[in-house]
């Protein structure tokens, strides 16, 4: 996850660079991001159906080289072309891998242990936020924006050998009737807690996004600190959010509705002070860390409800919830959108990340409260 994550946070960092280096102007180059967002929204599912009758070693390996094959055909070529048609493809496989890796690592340890075990899985993500995507950005511009990716694609290969490696061979069990145990997934997906939970992620994921994703232009024109501890205050989020997934993931396994209502309630707060002090650094850094903590205090317990609620289907449902994840992360730039172009001032976009976490609340009592169907 952390190699793979480290794309996805990269290309954020050199956009300036691949624009001039395929002589295309900032908002076109952005379609790279797009693409591969909706590779990732659309290709777990599909996935999750295509593989479910396939050991699972078999399945992380093979989305991992296709993720690393997808990069360095588009970073050969270097179009935007061949990069916007290779990074959705690469989305396709990165859905599919995380789908997969969650599941995975929840089976090698004991039930009490499963949302634990799915935190440590998307820790990879913090730690591309913390390293991969400031790493690989100086590294490309200094040496060029392709070699960041170059990198990505080595650590990738080499996490699937090491998964090859290390990874035990279960083959997934077999059924008389591959159509019956399909349909039997997909009415696991008919679940209204399901959809609930699935509903919590895309609020949650983009209640503390929306932040996150303006915070370089809330600091340097609101906070107004100097552009060079932009960087250090982006990895202190990345720290909290580190921290976060592992008080969440002892939480979670135990208590996850306390785990949810903690983080939202968390987010909740730290986004409403940081819109209203955002005009004091000395307030605003220690609470993008909080906020960091906050936000992937859920993630755990997500997962843990989602492999509660769907055991049969865990595949298919841990694909859905990357979707909803991924959901979340692409909503936010046209929720943004609407009060900046009223001419709202920066601190607006903090308020509606209060506004989704309030949101989130009631369906978080739902779950809590509604009996097993």
């Amino acid at each position: 996850m952390f190699a793979m994550g480290s794309s996805e946070f990269l290309l954020a960092g050199v956009l300036p660079a691949v624009a001039s280096g395929l002589h295309v102007d900032l908002a076109t180059v952005g379609g790279l991001i797009t693409a591969f967002a909706i590779g990732v929204v659309i290709g777990g599912p599909p996935f999750a159906v295509i593989s479910r009758r396939w050991p699972r070693r078999t399945a992380l390996v093979l989305t991992q080289l296709v993720f690393a094959l997808c990069i360095a055909i588009g970073l050969l070529i270097s179009t935007y072309e061949a990069l916007l048609i290779t990074r959705f493809l690469a989305g396709l496989a990165y859905a599919g891998f995380f789908a997969v890796a969650a599941v995975t690592a929840v089976s090698l340890v004991p039930a009490d242990r499963a949302a634990r075990a799915s935190g440590v899985v998307v820790s990879g993500l913090s730690l591309a936020m913390i390293l991969g995507g400031p790493a690989g950005t100086a590294f490309g511009y200094r040496t060029g924006w392709q070699s960041g990716f170059w990198l990505v694609v080595t650590l990738t290969v080499l996490a699937a050998i090491t998964i090859t490696l290390a990874t035990p061979h279960r083959p997934q069990p077999t059924t008389k009737s591959p159509d019956t145990n399909l349909r039997r997934e997909l009415r696991t997906l008919r679940q209204p807690r399901l959809w609930t939970v699935l509903a919590i992620t895309l609020l949650t994921t983009a209640s503390y996004m929306i932040t996150f994703s303006y915070l370089s232009e809330l600091l340097t024109r609101t906070t107004r600190i100097p552009t060079t501890w932009t960087a250090p205050v982006l990895v202190l989020f990345g720290l909290g959010a580190y921290l976060g997934l592992a008080i969440g993931g002892r939480i979670a396994d135990r208590r996850p509705h306390l785990a949810l209502t903690t983080g939202t309630i968390g987010i909740l707060t730290t986004s409403a002070l940081i819109a209203t002090l955002a005009h004091h650094a000395s307030a605003v850094i220690p609470l993008v860390f909080l906020l960091g903590v906050a936000g992937f205090i859920l993630n755990p317990a997500i997962y843990g409800r989602i492999f509660t609620l769907a055991p049969t289907a865990p595949t298919l449902a841990g694909a859905t919830t990357v979707s909803a994840f991924q959901l979340g992360i692409s909503f936010v730039p046209a929720l943004a959108a609407l009060p900046l172009h009223l001419g709202a001032p920066l601190p607006t976009i903090p308020c509606l990340g209060t506004l989704l976490a309030t949101l989130t609340l009631p369906l978080i009592l739902r779950d809590h409260t509604t009996k097993h169907r």
